[in-house]
């Protein structure tokens, strides 16, 4: 093994209950003056969203919102972004939500400033070397969900709406300058997306674990995220207020999304194709297709996950944390298959193509075919 890598690690986050209360402050060292806050369409008119709204208000920040955001974010929602932002004459976004709030939010900031079409963005070789980096504008994270932990990343998923992919587009300034994580914002999720979303976070510790790339700092977050996802995310789908729950799997999110820096693998490779198409919850998906990944990878991985076990408490090696796996999902009223969410009859060669094709392949300790994925595949349709 060559012991060789690129490294970079995340920005300033004021982390704890009540620190929404700061927001134009952060704004402040980000040097916006007039911010854009980008949600979704369901926290448009929440109480947290009028709150947070109120507070920029008060500190002389103006009033501004763009909630036109579908949950897979496409390339229509990011045009229609970047003509709120360019018309309000803005310096800068509150990115404000889930995954599709926050990846939504970075690309508009991103786009405002470029005169280069969207996909000339794509993470393909150096593409993002095409951006007017000085043309990029600063960015205030606030995630309102614990899964996704897109707050500290550098790249948002979108969705091309005309070819049904979803893509990657990356840039180093998509990391927002600070993050607000205030566990008080996510209290109001509802079961099912506390599942889901806390279940994307532990996919991202699994498969950043169990990437074969070289990356130390990422295994050891990894492997904490998963032990916090184990211990909170019973407790926040039993009691949505528990504060404490809440907190740490805002945690476990933003170490999730950390660690998978090291690479991702084929829980993601299917899920992206997979939601592109048929509109499932991310997260969701993650957790279906887990249980069948693990096996998938099982020569690569046994030793390594039994050593997991042994970190988080569970007995029995690899097939302990498989069993584990099983129950958590049940726990949490994930479906087996993906016709629990909807998907019947799937193009199944469509699907493969796309995983095939995603980034995350290049992360999975077993090397995906055409033949092998579509085995894997057929396991949870």
């Amino acid at each position: 093994m060559s012991i060789k890598a690129n490294w970079s690690y995340p920005t300033a986050i004021r982390f704890g209950a009540g620190r929404i209360s700061e927001i134009a402050d952060a704004c402040k060292v980000a040097g916006i003056k007039k911010p854009l806050l980008v949600t979704d369409r369901g926290l448009a008119n929440m109480a947290i969203t009028t709150k947070t709204l109120d507070l920029l208000e008060a500190a002389g920040l103006g009033r501004a919102m763009f909630s036109e955001v579908d949950p897979n974010p496409n390339e229509k929602n990011a045009a229609a972004g970047v003509k709120a932002y360019r018309d309000g004459g803005h310096d800068g976004v509150v990115a404000f939500g889930g995954g599709s709030g926050l990846d939504l939010g970075k690309l508009v900031a991103f786009l405002a400033g470029q005169t280069r079409p969207l996909w000339d963005f794509e993470d393909i070789g150096d593409w993002w070397t095409r951006a007017d980096a000085s043309a990029i504008a600063p960015i205030v994270a606030v995630p309102t969900t614990a899964g996704t932990g897109s707050e500290v990343g550098r790249a948002s998923i979108i969705t091309n709406s005309e070819t049904a992919e979803k893509k990657i587009i990356f840039h180093p300034k998509f990391l927002p300058t600070v993050v607000i994580c205030d566990p008080e914002l996510t209290v109001g999720m509802p079961k099912m997306i506390t599942a889901g979303t806390g279940l994307d976070a532990f996919a991202h510790c699994v498969e950043a674990y169990c990437s074969p790339h070289y990356h130390p700092m990422s295994q050891g977050i990894a492997l904490e995220g998963m032990r916090l996802v184990k211990e909170y995310l019973p407790r926040a789908y039993a009691d949505g207020t528990d504060v404490e729950a809440r907190a740490q799997m805002m945690s476990a999110a933003t170490m999730g999304a950390t660690a998978f820096q090291k690479g991702l693998g084929a829980i993601h490779a299917l899920s992206h194709p997979i939601g592109a198409m048929y509109h499932t919850h991310h997260g969701t998906t993650n957790a279906i297709c887990m249980p069948a990944v693990l096996q998938f990878n099982r020569p690569a991985i046994t030793d390594l996950m039994g050593h997991a076990a042994n970190y988080l408490g569970i007995a029995g090696g690899f097939d302990g944390f498989c069993d584990y796996v099983d129950t958590l999902n049940a726990s949490l009223g994930i479906p087996r298959k993906l016709s629990g969410l909807g998907v019947e009859n799937p193009d199944i060669d469509r699907i493969v193509a796309g995983a095939l094709l995603d980034p995350s392949t290049g992360g999975n300790p077993v090397e995906m075919t055409k033949e092998n994925t579509t085995k894997l595949l057929l396991e949870i349709v």
